[in-house]
């Protein structure tokens, strides 16, 4: 039992060549003959080769052996797969095949593999700090009722004991409310439960679940200075993690909503909330939507305003600048809905599925080049999934899993992956009757054990408010699907999709009737040097440092630029308040002179009626003076004319003439 303990607390490369030894390569046995079937012994090679040698380039044999042919078919149909990605699938499918293997192993390493394991032995019965110790399970039951009964055992020290089946681990700690809408993320092998809905209110608690011991706790959320250091309830939300050491909360509903999303961060090490400023013009306030995380940005699609408005708009937030950007695409982009599902491939395509209106729930699923902005959408392959919405999703490399959701009738049992390259879906499980994993609302994180990866969900609503831990552990079947075609979907090279391919094509070879032993298989390991490898390891190791390195300085000069910008923002916005001052107070004087203008105008006026007015009085005037002169002329003659009859008739005599 020491000897289990010892190999399964191996970390990476070393727990790779402790599973290659056991299966029979690079050593003289021949055990991977009668251990395997020919189609998983060869993708065993094919896997070894990649992660030991790396991608195949050498030419395909010209030999007529079916044996040579396979083996550089499955190799070459890797592609440029990492060599880290081929030594995680290696151990997953051994393990898969021969989950007792730690127990053996020890008939299987030689001294020097031995060695290596006794140097960690001090260690091995305590759990290293990545190390999760996961507690007893219990199996929920499938919809064909093959549930798995049988508890984790020390056999499998701790990890669950089958793939693709959803088990129930007991936890420990006060739970949190039962509840649905609410965000959850990972960091450092922690669950953190953010906010969500309990029977109609809103909930701004921060609740952490342990994935080391599957321990509930609930944080203390301490105050800032001029803070209650309590944040505003609220549901439909979405929770980001950044930097290591803090959460953004991002959109959501809540009672006291905002016309324009709000960006909240919980500091990890202070345990406070804060607002982060944004600049730029923030989206409508919303609930419903999709946060992706791609790079350095943020990319928001969709959701349900506070007027209950169905969106359909994309926006980028730039965490570099905290700056805000409305996108204009090309194409024809998804109907308005919320409650959908989205993920990013390749770096490159926002793949948007599901969601759903007031009254309609969907299935279809678009994809946006987010180099060229242009939507499409493309063809599914594959067993399409039922139309849902409040579902919730994870990507594992190519693979794209999808869990829970409803149409608003009944909640959906199936756990679907799409292969993000082939576009093409299957059917992981299925859960029977109605348990919260068939639920609306719930939650759902990647999280690792031992080099594999387990998903797990939380909470969710399907005519009762849950609270319930479910995990799963996809196998490599799950994560390396196939299309009919084979031919990509995506313009993404995808080592998985290569895998895929390599392994269809091995099928069909030995489906023509070759029966050769894989016996040559573990010999020709045999010419692999050490020596060859530790070189290949150290040339690898410098690249990467050097690669490290380098984007380490680029990362730095771009924050260094970043804050430059930040700093002549802030210095135009302070000028630009100063401008605006001063416009005002011209503003003011401008309008003072206008009202002065106005008065003398009038005055104007005033004087120029007065003006006419004279005018006409001088006229009248002159009339007056000259009529008055007529008057007095013709009395003089009058009078001189009536003197010469009055003097005649007194006797006078008239003048005469001087």
């Amino acid at each position: 039992m020491a000897m289990v303990r010892a190999s399964s607390g191996l970390a990476y490369p070393d727990r790779f060549y402790a599973a290659a030894t056991y299966a029979g390569f690079g050593s003289s046995s021949n055990a991977v003959t009668s251990k395997f079937s020919n189609d998983v012994a060869l993708l065993l090679y094919a896997l070894y080769q990649q992660a030991t040698v790396g991608p195949c380039n050498v030419p395909k044999p010209r030999s007529w052996s079916p044996v040579e042919q396979s083996k550089w078919t499955s190799w070459n149909g890797l592609g440029n797969m990492a060599s880290s990605e081929a030594m995680r699938l290696f151990v997953k499918i051994l393990e898969e095949e021969d989950p007792g293997w730690y127990s053996r192993i020890s008939d299987f390493i030689p001294e020097p593999v031995v060695d290596v394991e006794m140097n960690h032995n001090s260690k091995a019965d305590l759990p290293t700090e990545n190390e999760i110790t996961l507690p007893e399970m219990k199996t929920i039951p499938t919809e064909n009722g093959n549930s798995v009964d049988k508890d984790v055992t020390e056999e499998v020290v701790g990890s669950v004991g089958v793939y693709d089946q959803w088990v129930a681990p007991s936890v420990s700690g006060p739970r949190p409310k039962p509840r649905y809408e609410h965000a959850a993320t990972v960091i450092d092998d922690k669950m953190y439960i953010f906010g969500g809905n309990h029977n109609g209110r809103y909930l701004n608690d921060l609740q952490i679940l342990d994935l080391r011991n599957w321990t509930w706790s609930k944080v203390e959320v301490k105050a800032n200075s001029g803070d209650t250091g309590r944040v505003t309830p609220c549901a439909g939300h979405s929770l980001i993690p950044w930097e290591g050491n803090k959460l953004i909360s991002i959109a959501g509903h809540s009672k006291d909503a905002s016309e324009a999303i709000n960006v909240k961060a919980f500091d990890l090490q202070t345990y406070s909330w804060s607002n982060m400023k944004t600049y730029g013009k923030p989206p409508v306030s919303r609930g419903g939507q999709s946060v992706t995380l791609v790079g350095n940005t943020l990319v928001i699609f969709g959701g349900q305003d506070g007027n209950r408005t169905l969106l359909n708009d994309l926006h980028i937030l730039d965490f570099e600048t905290m700056t805000w950007d409305e996108i204009d695409t090309i194409g024809v982009s998804p109907s308005p809905r919320a409650d959908h599902a989205a993920a990013v491939h390749a770096e490159r395509y926002l793949l948007i599925f599901g969601g759903g209106t007031h009254s309609t729930c969907f299935n279809d699923l678009h994809v946006l080049d987010l180099k060229t902005m242009e939507w499409s959408k493309p063809s599914q392959q594959g067993e399409i999934p039922s139309p849902r919405a409040g579902h919730a999703g994870v990507t594992i490399g190519e693979s794209w899993f999808i869990v829970g959701g409803g149409d608003n009738k009944s909640g959906v049992s199936e756990t679907v992956v799409l292969n993000m390259s082939t576009l093409s879906w299957s059917v992981v499980t299925t859960v029977q009757g109605r348990v919260p994993l068939a639920s609306e609302g719930l939650s759902l994180v990647l999280s690792s054990y031992n080099g594999e990866d387990i998903l797990v969900s939380f909470g969710g609503y399907n005519g009762r408010y849950n609270n319930e831990v479910n995990l799963l552990k996809p196998s490599y079947k799950s994560t390396l699907q196939t299309t009919g075609s084979g031919v990509p979907a995506l313009d993404s090279a995808s080592g998985a999709q290569n895998a895929t391919n390599g392994t269809r094509d091995v099928d069909l070879e030995f489906e023509a009737g070759q029966e050769a032993k894989v016996r040559e298989i573990s010999m020709e390991n045999n010419e692999l040097q050490t020596s060859e490898v530790n070189e290949v390891s150290e040339s690898t190791l410098a690249a990467l440092k050097a690669e490290k390195e380098e984007l380490e300085s680029a990362l730095s000069n771009e924050k260094s630029q970043s804050n430059e910008l930040k700093q002549q923002l802030i210095e135009a916005e302070s000028k630009n308040s100063d401008l605006y001052k001063e416009l005002q107070s011209l503003r003011v004087q401008l309008a003072a002179e206008q009202s002065r203008c106005f008065k003398l105008e009038v005055d104007v006026a005033e004087l120029r009626q007065k003006l006419q007015t004279m005018d006409a009085l001088q006229k009248e005037v002159e009339i007056l003076q000259r009529q008055k002169a007529a008057s007095e002329e013709a009395y003089a003659k009058q009078k001189q004319s009536s003197g010469g009859v009055w003097g005649w008739l007194a006797g006078t005599p008239p003048p005469t003439d001087a």
